[in-house]
């Protein structure tokens, strides 16, 4: 091998670890320069003639099995290239298994399947576990390799997994070619030792293969336009204009006892005809609440994924702009740079975007096939206001920050400041019950035997390799006939919902012909402004109520000591880890992992993740305060995350809004959901002039279109229909019981049904 620099082709499976793994490489091959490209990118004979200008190949993980052609692509003939172009191989996972199917190994289902388990690997102390002791590693798998005896693979390190599947393959090498692979995988946060170092071992025995065996040949960089930049690169939206920094005029004003529900009414929440917006931290560890001061001038955004144009909505006034070559994240993240601003750093929010990002937005950016769009109440997959004035209100220091972008403002400032003064310090009343409409709800629940049929379908898909979770989702439609005046309004109704289920994420959006409430218990992602921006993730997977004898002690045995909740937790931070490298590079920390948290109700099973750029590093998303918005789009849609609560003293089982891997995990739940979510299982929050941002996971929501307001004159009275949607669901894993989910999922669906006073045991 020559002295040039170590250039790795890293091939992708469509896996959601991937740039874990490219930045373990990165880690452990000081100076390398990596290459990603997906398994059907290039057929063997499109790489062979490039195969000299790499060190190496990594073979990552990924769904599905190696004796499908779909699921491995140009993997499976890399094995069988000619002595003239063979270079030296590491595979991780499907890529072990792929080795092993190619040289007569007999593939196997694991009897129990480990999905996010860690395991001892022990190993043969020689080639790549030379000098490495006996290692935990995580496990994603529920296919595994028997070796041929006396085969061309030789096996190197295994597990012992007893009763349920015996002694379990962990590594292997080909006995004359270049070639060894692992089982478990050496990036997941919790593998020790067996990650860096058995990487770092591998890249030794390839320099050892190749010193009087291959040459490689210099880079011609030309080849970037076949093979794209390498490993992290990400390119800006656009090219960013120069903004000129407005300032954003602020009040502090100090308010003790006042309720963000009495600054909701007082800029017209009530009005179920106007736009208005709330972001309400309604429960601890909630401390700023964001009302919204919206005016007829105020635009409002709207898009759908499968249109060619942005609409820009003033009162009445409808526009349409072309997307042209720009995609509506580009078109989103110029709008902002047009409107950067500088205010006081102790408030979060200085006027900016609010609103919600569909489900659908998400599955789009993935290159799956969205549903038909055959209801006239589809919502918008993208639905946002600019807000130029707003109170921000800080309930632990009891300040409000009255704040406007507009030059000049300086009346509506004192004026506001006024009002807030003048409102009564006591919350206003709340109902304690819904009021009881004229007509009682029509609640359409899901058919129960068709949702068990759905979940033996999902485990299907797990045992057969393609996910290690699928969280299946369901819509409950509820008719509200004969509404008239009398009728609750829906800030009502977000009243009770906020009454009942208090919670640190909450919203009332009503961006027509949205309107959407939540009491949502869980943040997505949050970004810090510029200069150099912290993203942050915070996965919630176990929870425990709160009750007599259920002590911090009793929390941690029932939380971090369940190997399921871990095991749980353990997917999402490594699926968060990915999404996050994927942008802003290496640096990217695990800064709490599995940590039991005290809330106000309850105990949770708490990680966090946090990526930044380094000052040095290549990516650049064209300004430092579009990291975080990049960071958003290449999440979406949200991978794992807490859904709810069993009314039990015991933890509740968690769920998932997608899986994992991500892209596999999505389509799978394309064909076996029936509607579209919608909002549900989307994202809610805002994205600052600043440049920071924070968004909640849409659970514990409902919402309903204004295009099913059917108005008709009864008796010159005017009635009219409201149709509302919830959506509910729950991981599916290998263990799952299809009983218990459904239960599960009728538990999840009543926190939100006792806003329209229906009880599931009624129905």
């Amino acid at each position: 091998m020559s002295d040039y620099q170590p250039r790795l082709l890293f091939i992708d499976s469509y896996d959601s670890f991937t740039f874990n793994l490219a930045s373990l490489c990165r880690q452990s091959i000081p100076g390398c320069v990596i290459h990603i490209v997906k398994n059907d990118d290039f057929t063997i004979q499109e790489l062979l003639p490039y195969l000299k200008n790499f060190s190496a190949v990594i073979v990552g993980p990924g769904p599905g099995s190696p004796d499908n052609l779909h699921d491995v692509g140009v993997v499976k003939d890399l094995w069988k290239v000619d002595d003239t172009h063979v270079l030296p191989v590491f595979g991780v996972c499907l890529g072990l298994q792929s080795l092993g199917v190619e040289f007569d190994a007999c593939l196997q289902r694991l009897r129990v399947v480990k999905h996010g388990q860690v395991s001892i690997v022990q190993h043969s102390s020689t080639d790549l576990f030379e000098g490495i002791r006996p290692f935990s590693a995580v496990r994603y798998h529920s296919l595994h390799i028997v070796l041929k005896d006396d085969g061309e693979l030789e096996e190197l390190a295994w597990s012992n997994d007893g009763e349920e599947n015996g002694r379990v393959v962990m590594a292997i090498r080909h006995r004359t070619r270049p070639f060894w692979a692992v089982q478990y995988h050496p990036e997941s946060v919790l593998t020790n030792q067996g990650g860096a170092e058995v990487i770092a071992s591998f890249w030794r025995l390839a320099q050892e293969w190749a010193r009087t065996r291959r040459t490689q040949r210099r880079w011609d960089p030309t080849h970037d336009q076949i093979f794209g930049n390498p490993w992290p690169t990400i390119a800006p939206h656009s090219l960013p204009p120069v903004p000129s920094l407005k300032v954003v005029n602020t009040i502090v004003a100090d308010v003790p006892g006042l309720a963000v529900i009495a600054i909701a009414e007082f800029f017209g929440a009530i009005d179920d005809t106007s736009p208005f917006v709330m972001l309400d931290s309604a429960a601890k560890p909630g401390r700023y609440s964001i009302v919204a001061a919206l005016m007829p001038t105020s635009i409002q955004i709207i898009h759908n994924v499968k249109d060619t144009f942005i609409t820009l909505k003033q009162g009445e006034c409808l526009v349409r702009e072309e997307l042209g070559s720009n995609n509506v994240w580009s078109w989103l993240a110029t709008f902002m740079r047009a409107h950067k601003a500088n205010g006081l750093p102790e408030s979060p929010f200085w006027g900016g975007f609010v609103g919600q990002l569909s489900y659908e937005l998400g599955v789009h950016s993935l290159d799956v096939g969205l549903k038909s769009d055959t209801d006239p109440g589809c919502h918008p997959d993208v639905n946002l206001v600019f807000v130029e004035r707003s109170v921000v209100l800080d309930v632990v220091a009891n300040k409000a920050y009255i704040q406007s972008l507009i030059p000049g403002d300086d009346q509506w400032l004192l004026d506001t400041s006024s009002q807030l003064a003048k409102l009564s310090s006591p919350t206003p009343s709340e109902p304690n019950t819904p009021p009881k409409p004229i007509t009682p709800p029509v609640v359409t629940l899901p058919d129960k035997a068709r949702y068990i049929d759905r979940i033996n379908e999902a485990k299907d898909n797990l045992f057969s390799g393609n996910s290690y979770e699928l969280c299946l989702t369901v819509n409950t439609h509820i008719s509200l006939r004969d509404c008239s005046s009398a009728t609750p309004t829906s800030w009502e109704r977000y009243k009770m919902l906020r009454q009942k289920n208090p919670a640190p994420y909450s919203a009332f959006l009503r961006l027509h012909p949205s309107t959407f409430l939540s009491s949502s218990p869980e943040r997505f992602l949050s970004y810090s402004r510029p200069p150099h921006p912290v993203c942050q993730l915070r996965p919630i997977k176990g929870t425990i109520r709160k009750a007599p004898g259920i002590t911090r002690a009793v929390a941690e045995e029932l939380l971090a000591g369940s190997a399921k909740e871990v095991a749980e937790n353990l997917m999402i931070v490594d699926l968060i880890r990915h999404d996050l490298h994927g942008v802003v590079g290496d640096d990217v920390h695990v800064k709490q992992f599995c940590a039991v948290e005290e809330y106000e109700t309850v105990w949770q099973l708490v990680s966090v993740i946090e990526g930044k750029t380094e000052s040095k590093s290549g990516t650049t998303c064209g300004t430092d305060g579009e990291i975080g918005w990049e960071v958003l789009r290449r999440s979406l849609p949200p991978g794992m995350y807490q859904e709810a609560l069993k009314n039990v003293n015991l933890h509740g089982s968690s769920g998932s809004m997608t899986g994992a891997p991500k892209k596999r995990s999505v389509e799978i739940l394309q064909n076996l959901e029936d509607e579209k979510r919608n909002l549900y299982s989307g994202v809610f929050g805002y994205w600052c002039v600043g440049g920071g941002g924070d968004w909640a996971v849409a659970i514990r929501s409902c919402f309903k279109s204004s295009h099913y307001h059917h108005r008709e004159d009864i008796n010159m009275s005017s009635l009219w229909t409201e149709k509302w949607t919830i959506g509910a669901g729950g991981a599916i894993t290998a263990l799952s019981d299809a009983e218990a989910e459904w239960d599960e999922m009728m538990v999840k669906l009543q926190s939100v049904l006792n806003s329209f006073g229906v009880s599931t045991t009624q129905l």
